[in-house]
C-alpha cells in the first residue's frame, strides 16, 4: 500500500483541488483517466447534482473518467464544463462513439454561498484548476477544495455551527486490493466518532464555549425547529476500487457508503441536506473481489474520511474549527 491514507491510495485515481479561501469557495476533482464503472446513490432531500442518471444500471453508458464535488450551490455545478474541458484536451473520455474523446463527468454541489459571500463560486475556470493540480499522491484535507467553506452542526444555524471540510481515507484489504474515499462535509447534523461514540463536532451554545448533542437536541421536546435551511447543507463524496464491479455492483457501494455518512454524520438524510455520494471501480485488480468485503470498506471510509474532515478543518468566515474552540 503507498505510505498515504488517500483516495488516491487507489490504483488509477487522482485528485485535485481548488481553493479560494479569500471567498470561502472551492471545487475537487476525482479523476480517472482509464474509465471506471460509476455507481451513484442520491439521500438527502435538497440534492444537486449532474449527470447522475446516466449511472443508473439501467443506462447504457457505463464508464465515467471523473467527479467532480464542488461548492457554490447550483452554481458550482458549471465548474463540471472545465473538467470536461481539461479532458478533452487530454484526450480522456468515450472514444467509440466519435472521432473526439466525450469525457463523462457527473457531478454534485454543496452549499457554502454566504459564509463570505454569495457572489463567487467556482466555475469552469475552477474546474479546469483542479484537474490541473490533480495527483495521485497524499491529498490536502480540512478547509480546501469543496470544503473550503463547508460548515456542519447547523441545527442552531450556521452561526452556531463548526467548520466542516474535506477528508480522505483509504484500506488495503489485501493482495494489491484496495477501497478509499473522500467525503466533503457540510451537514445539518452533527459528527461524532463512530468508534467511541464522542461528539467530534456539535452545535455550539450560546457563548460558543462547549458544543452540544445534536441527536439530544433534535429529539428533545422543546426543541423548536430546525433553523438550517433546505438546500444549505449537504455531505458529498466518492468511493473508489480497484476491483472489478459492473454498475448494479458499483451503485450497491454507492448506496452502502451512506451507512458511513450515517456511523460519523448524526442526524444525516435530513430534508435540509442534499447527502448524495458516487463509486467509482477502475477494474485493475484481476482477482474477483467479495462484494460485501467492498462495502464493509467503503462505510469505514467514509466514516473515518468524515471525521479527518472536520479534524483537519480550519476556521474561515467567523465560523470556528473544533481545533480553536476552548
Amino acid at each position: 500500500m503507498p505510505n498515504h491514507h488517500s483516495i488516491t491510495a487507489v490504483p488509477g485515481v487522482r485528485v485535485g483541488h481548488y481553493t479560494d479561501r479569500a471567498n470561502a469557495t472551492g471545487c475537487t476533482v476525482v479523476i480517472c483517466e482509464d474509465g471506471a464503472v460509476g455507481g451513484v446513490d442520491v439521500r438527502g432531500s435538497a440534492p444537486g447534482t449532474r449527470e447522475t442518471d446516466l449511472l443508473d444500471p439501467t443506462a447504457t453508458v457505463d464508464e465515467v473518467h471523473a467527479v467532480l464535488l464542488s461548492g457554490g450551490s447550483a452554481f458550482g455545478l458549471a465548474a463540471a464544463a472545465g473538467v470536461v474541458q481539461h479532458l478533452e484536451e487530454n484526450d480522456i473520455g468515450l472514444k467509440r462513439l466519435t472521432s473526439t474523446s466525450i469525457p463523462i463527468v457527473p457531478a454534485a454541489i454543496l452549499f457554502d454561498l454566504g459564509v463570505v459571500t454569495d457572489k463567487v463560486r467556482p466555475g469552469p475556470d475552477e474546474g479546469r484548476a483542479a484537474c490541473e493540480a490533480a495527483t495521485s499522491g497524499p491529498v490536502a484535507e480540512g478547509s480546501v477544495g469543496t470544503g473550503t467553506g463547508a460548515t456542519v452542526a447547523k441545527l442552531l444555524g450556521r452561526d452556531r455551527g463548526v467548520k466542516g471540510g474535506v477528508g480522505t481515507y483509504a484500506l488495503d484489504l489485501g493482495g494489491g486490493l484496495m477501497v478509499g474515499a473522500i467525503v466533503a462535509v457540510n451537514a445539518v447534523g452533527g459528527v461524532y466518532d463512530p468508534g467511541n461514540g464522542e461528539i467530534v463536532a456539535g452545535p455550539l451554545t450560546e457563548d460558543r464555549a462547549t458544543m452540544l448533542d445534536s441527536m439530544k437536541l433534535i429529539t428533545d421536546p422543546d426543541f423548536p425547529r430546525i433553523r438550517a435551511q433546505a438546500g444549505q447543507n449537504t455531505t458529498i463524496g466518492v468511493v473508489a476500487t480497484n476491483a472489478k464491479l459492473n454498475k448494479p455492483q458499483a451503485s450497491k457501494l454507492a448506496s452502502v457508503a451512506h451507512d458511513g455518512l450515517a456511523m460519523s454524520v448524526r442526524p444525516a438524510h435530513l430534508m435540509s441536506d442534499g447527502d448524495t455520494m458516487f463509486a467509482l471501480a477502475t477494474g485493475s485488480h484481476d482477482a474477483e473481489a467479495d462484494l460485501n468485503r467492498l462495502c464493509a470498506a467503503s462505510a469505514l471510509c467514509v466514516s473515518q474520511a468524515i471525521l479527518r474532515a472536520v479534524r483537519k478543518a480550519t476556521g474561515l468566515g467567523g465560523i470556528k474549527a473544533i481545533s480553536e474552540l476552548p
